[in-house]
């Protein structure tokens, strides 16, 4: 170990350039869908060897830089293939697209090494220093321009039901938290001295990790299993071609298969049918024969919500669009609508459009315009089913900021259209950080894609039913319900991040006295 610290200690230039977006990349494999998290038992003690090897600012900076860069690249390639649906007019935007993302983004890692590097501390308490630094910039990354918080450091748990409990109080970035804390760990080891303590951090570290995993166990263990209400639900899957789906010659051939996938045959009929984003290609207020097909997939008291765009009146003065969920009832009415409110740079609208519109860019997302953003979390109350939370696409992805705290729901829809990734990572991750707004939150997930991963997900983020990446079908089952309590972090958001850290801190202070007691003896 020594001997492979001295040897990241002593690389320069490009040799350390590669070796830190190398080590970046390897980083990446800790996340959805491989899980590997062992990698970052070598990834980050590398890069805190490398940073503690620079003599100024600007070289800790410019590693921090290339580790972002290489893990940004490969966690997000799976964004080429949205601008493969159309590669005729968008095709060339792929370097910018799969290269120009992780540039900017990797500032944020940048920045956490610059930091690190500036306490000038080692150790122990070095380790909180940069687990803190990383944190607080993915905690960052969350909010700045709009806010991208995908593939944070936590998300490589879901695989553990058990270790993602740690989420209900301290949220995924408190997981993120101790996870880069306890992988950067390993690092003493290459630079302690002979001490016969230098391995009680790293023991300290897996004592830590089971205790958050037996806490979980003891969650799950004491829950009953997920008692469901009398409401039955459907999602379907139908997996249309991202290339077929605006198509003016496929538009009823799809919306036909979304039909006659709601009726096929299940053991209940359901009270609430769920499609995707957008599974209706068509302004459904101007739609009525539609929507009384629509209406006859369910009984009186029932409802179809699908995703769909939504058009201003005749009679307003600017015309506007909004990408929204609708719910149709049984007589083809409009019962509820909600429109979304964090849209996608690009995708559904183009930043600077006067600068940018004038050298040939376009948004991907199909239409003439940009796509208006609604008012922010909204609960819908349909009949007397329990009240909804509704969430489009990747509003999922943003730690509490999925209901609206003043109406809060009973359950969270997610209606999403990853057929733009293709068969990748990106929609595996995508219904992973689903998962953990239900821990967060307390609440029952019903998740329905275009294509790939519906599912449903009950109030403890345990996948209940499931359709994968692919695939073609529906699924039929309870809702779940509500935790009765509401999770601390349900309650209190990213505030939990406070104790969480000061707690850190603690445990640094107790093991240094630890440490120097036993060096006296």
């Amino acid at each position: 170990m020594v001997r492979v610290h001295a040897f990241v200690s002593g690389l320069k230039g490009w040799r350390r350039a590669m070796l830190c977006m190398g080590l970046g990349a390897l980083a990446t494999g800790a996340l959805p869908p491989l899980h590997a998290i062992p990698f970052l038992l070598i990834s980050f003690p590398a890069l805190i060897w490398s940073i503690d090897a620079s003599r100024r600012m600007r070289d800790a900076v410019m590693i921090g830089w290339w580790f972002g860069f290489g893990h940004f690249v490969i966690g997000f390639y799976w964004l080429a293939n949205a601008f493969l649906v159309d590669a005729a007019r968008f095709g060339w935007l792929i370097p910018f697209a799969v290269l120009g993302l992780p540039v900017v983004v990797a500032a944020y890692t940048a920045i956490a090494a610059g930091i690190y590097w500036r306490f000038h501390v080692r150790g122990v308490a070095g380790i909180a220093v940069f687990a803190l630094s990383w944190t607080a910039m993915e905690w960052l990354r969350g909010q700045l321009f709009t806010g991208f918080p995908w593939n944070l450091i936590g998300y490589g748990w879901v695989f553990s039901d058990e270790v993602i409990q740690f989420a209900a109080t301290f949220g995924i970035y408190g997981l993120s938290l101790v996870t880069v804390a306890v992988a950067g760990l390993p690092a003493l080891i290459g630079s302690a001295d002979s001490s016969r303590n230098k391995y009680a951090p790293q023991l300290l570290g897996l004592a830590v990790l089971a205790a958050i995993w037996g806490h979980g166990y003891w969650r799950l263990d004491s829950a009953p299993i997920p008692v469901s209400s009398n409401i039955t639900l459907r999602v379907v899957q139908a997996n249309v071609s991202q290339v077929d789906k605006w198509r003016a010659d496929r538009r009823q051939a799809n919306f036909n298969r979304y039909l006659e996938l709601s009726r096929s045959a299940g053991t209940t009929q359901p009270r609430v049918i769920v499609w995707p984003e957008t599974a209706v290609p068509y302004f459904l207020s101007r739609e009525l024969g539609r929507r009384l097909a629509i209406g006859d997939l369910v009984e009186r008291g029932g409802f179809v919500v699908t995703g769909a765009p939504r058009i201003s009146p005749p009679g307003d003065s600017k015309t506007r669009i909004w990408n929204s969920v609708i719910a149709i009832d049984h007589t083809g009415a409009i019962a509820a609508a909600y429109n979304k409110f964090h849209l996608v740079p690009f995708g559904e609208y183009l930043p600077l459009r006067g600068l940018l519109g004038r050298i040939g860019i376009e948004k991907l997302v199909y239409g003439p315009i940009d796509y208006s953003a609604g008012a922010g979390p909204t609960t819908l109350r349909l009949g007397d089913l329990p009240p909804v939370g509704p969430l489009i696409c990747y509003e999922a992805i943003f730690p509490g900021a999925v209901t609206d705290p003043a109406d809060r729901p009973d359950w969270l829809l997610n209606v999403s259209n990853d057929g733009w990734y293709g068969i990748s990572a990106g929609p595996h991750q995508h219904f992973a950080m689903a998962r953990l707004r239900s821990v967060e939150e307390g609440l029952p997930l019903v998740r329905a894609a275009n294509t790939g991963v519906s599912g449903v997900v009950d109030s403890f983020g345990r996948v209940i039913a499931k359709i994968g990446l692919g695939e073609s079908g529906v699924v039929d089952v309870y809702l779940p319900q509500p935790i009765e309590i509401t999770p601390v972090y349900g309650r209190y958001g990213d505030l939990m991040l406070i104790p969480l850290a000061l707690v850190l801190v603690a445990i640094v202070m107790l093991l240094g006295v630890m440490m120097r007691t036993a060096r006296r003896y």
